[in-house]
């Protein structure tokens, strides 16, 4: 094989590195490398953009195309138009370009048309436009240079040299676009054509959840994305959750928060019911409390413990109190008569019942055999008749 021949075909044996890693999520609209049947895009004029196999780092095969009409001592205007692209919602759309480049100088004889770059564009659409190139309709995005071109000595050593390059293309409106690649004199090979939109991934922060969201064009813009509560759980407070979708598929500046409800608590960014023998009374709790003192919760996500059998409550005792038991009965009850006063004294009981909070009430009933009622306005008490 002429290794001078400058239609040497440009791939051989590709140093290929991966893109650093991305921020976000890249939906992915063209690989060209995904597809090892014929890619079919439109090459015009014929003698122009020629398609080709080839095999990337993992020596899989796949299709590419090249053009090198270096020689010809006219002005190069070779197109090739892919098929449509499907914008899918993507409002910033990034086309990542592998290709390989020779260098003019080393190329005996060439013409002095040579070029050492080729053009970038789109043509937006609502539908396919089929193979037919309309070069008078496409948007130049970029001129596309090599940081690296390969010589006649790399070909000699069987290696190339493979160039990486990202473009956008921003506000888009149509439904779809077809992208173009205009060579005017270069010895190109254009190995893979990429072309994706970022998007912040769903994720679930501050217990609430957040949708897959696509990246908005402007670079500088934050789209705002109410989160949705994970079940079983509230609004913290007045202020929703959101958060910001960045230009790059980042998810920044959280605002507000969801709580777990009465009866659940976080865990593995989740609400979780308290176990059984644990309780939550609120959304304000943080987590699952133990049982008080004689009482019990049968059932996960209880709210209460409820008290065991001949254990109560008062009223004015709060949920989260132990239960306690009836006092037994005051001891040593004397009477005192003097004229129509009667002064009662008594020892407390010998069992509380757990109560630290014990008070006494003193009645009066006027009985006649069985039969008594209450004794009426003309009883007083000193200093009261409850809470003694």
């Amino acid at each position: 094989m002429d290794l001078c021949n400058p239609l040497v075909p440009l791939l051989w044996v590709l140093v290929l590195y991966q893109v650093g890693g991305a921020l976000g999520e890249e939906v992915v609209l063209l690989n060209s490398k995904e597809t090892q049947a014929e890619l079919g895009w439109t090459s015009y004029p014929p003698n122009g953009w020629e398609e080709i196999s080839g095999v990337d780092e993992k020596y899989k095969p796949i299709r590419t195309y090249q053009v090198c009409n270096v020689m010809e001592p006219t002005q190069q205007n070779n197109w090739l138009q892919t098929g449509w692209v499907a914008r899918r919602g993507g409002q910033r759309i990034f086309v990542e370009l592998q290709f390989t480049l020779r260098d003019c100088n080393s190329i005996p004889g060439v013409a002095g048309t040579c070029k050492e770059t080729f053009n970038l564009l789109y043509l937006e659409s609502d539908q396919d436009l089929g193979s037919v190139t309309r070069e008078d309709r496409y948007t130049k995005i970029d001129t596309i240079a090599a940081d690296e071109s390969f010589t006649q000595g790399d070909l000699g050593e069987r290696k190339m040299k493979l160039n990486t390059e990202v473009r956008e293309i921003g506000h888009l409106n149509r439904k779809g676009f077809h992208l173009a690649f205009q060579d005017v004199g270069a010895c190109v090979a254009l190995v893979a054509v990429r072309v994706y939109y970022k998007r912040c991934l769903a994720t679930v922060q501050n217990l609430a959840v957040f949708p897959d969201t696509v990246a908005e064009a402007a670079f500088a813009t934050l789209v705002e994305v109410r989160g949705t509560c994970v079940n079983n759980s509230e609004v913290d407070t007045d202020v929703p959750p959101r958060m910001h979708c960045s230009a790059e598929g980042e998810w920044l500046v959280p605002i507000g928060k969801c709580s777990c409800s009465a009866g659940y608590e976080e865990g593995h960014s989740s609400c979780e019911a308290c176990p059984p023998g644990s309780y939550k009374m609120s959304s304000r709790q943080q987590e699952c409390f133990s049982c008080p003192d004689n009482s019990v919760a049968e059932e996960e996500g209880s709210v209460v413990c409820v008290c065991e059998e001949d254990h109560f409550r008062t009223p004015l005792d709060n949920p989260s109190a132990p239960c306690t038991r009836p006092p037994s009965p005051p001891r040593d009850l004397v009477y005192t008569l003097k004229q129509s006063t009667l002064i009662l004294d008594w020892s407390p009981p010998s069992d509380s019942g757990g109560r630290v909070d014990l008070t006494y009430s003193v009645g009066c009933r006027r009985c006649v055999g069985r039969q008594c009622e209450p004794c009426g306005a003309s009883v007083g008490f000193v200093p009261q008749q409850v809470a003694l």
